[in-house]
């Protein structure tokens, strides 16, 4: 009975960490864009995302990472059995890559603070889009757990992706056009 509480909040905490990125990069996506305001505008806007970005990171993305390793290594503890899954290894593997563009995004905080521009909206925009990737790829290893099923699914995560890309650029055009 355990494992279905602590099942549960793994999966509240990943849901919480998602969101938290998602908004975090967003916040990015304005940041950037607040060199388009008057100049006037221009630092209390990047201020104030600053202090945005550094709210969502530690009081929304840190503590839901956080939750979602404990709960989801404390599962492997009580079912070892996960190790012995091709899925789980695969989905291990995506978790690491998400908790290093989770740790990515701190970096872009801090130049963001420092005044660099390490991107601009547009890039933020494509790089708020990798979660989505990330995300559509951990529920179907979740759900299918099956590596011939995920590699074709994986496929059509990939597609997805290109599909993405190519909207953001249609979206970009439209509204520089």
């Amino acid at each position: 009975m355990a494992l279905f509480y602590i099942k549960a909040f793994h999966i509240i905490g990943a849901v919480a960490w998602f969101a938290g990125l998602f908004y975090l990069v967003r916040m990015f996506v304005y940041h950037a864009e607040a060199d388009q305001k008057p100049e006037h505008l221009r630092q209390p806007f990047k201020e104030q995302f600053g202090l945005m970005e550094w709210r969502a990171y530690k009081i929304i993305c840190n503590p839901a990472m956080m939750l979602t390793w404990a709960c989801g290594l404390t599962m492997t503890i009580l079912n070892p059995a996960y190790w012995q899954m091709g899925w789980f290894h695969v989905k291990f593997s995506i978790i690491i890559l998400l908790t290093v563009y989770h740790l990515w995004c701190k970096r872009i905080i801090v130049k963001l603070e420092k005044g660099e521009k390490p991107y601009d909206s547009f890039q933020f925009r494509l790089l708020n889009e990798l979660p989505t990737i990330f995300l559509v790829s951990i529920v179907l290893l979740g759900v299918l757990k099956d590596m011939l099923d995920f590699l074709y699914a994986f496929g059509g995560v990939m597609l997805f992706g290109v599909v993405l890309f190519l909207f953001a650029k249609a979206y970009k055009k439209r509204r520089e056009g």
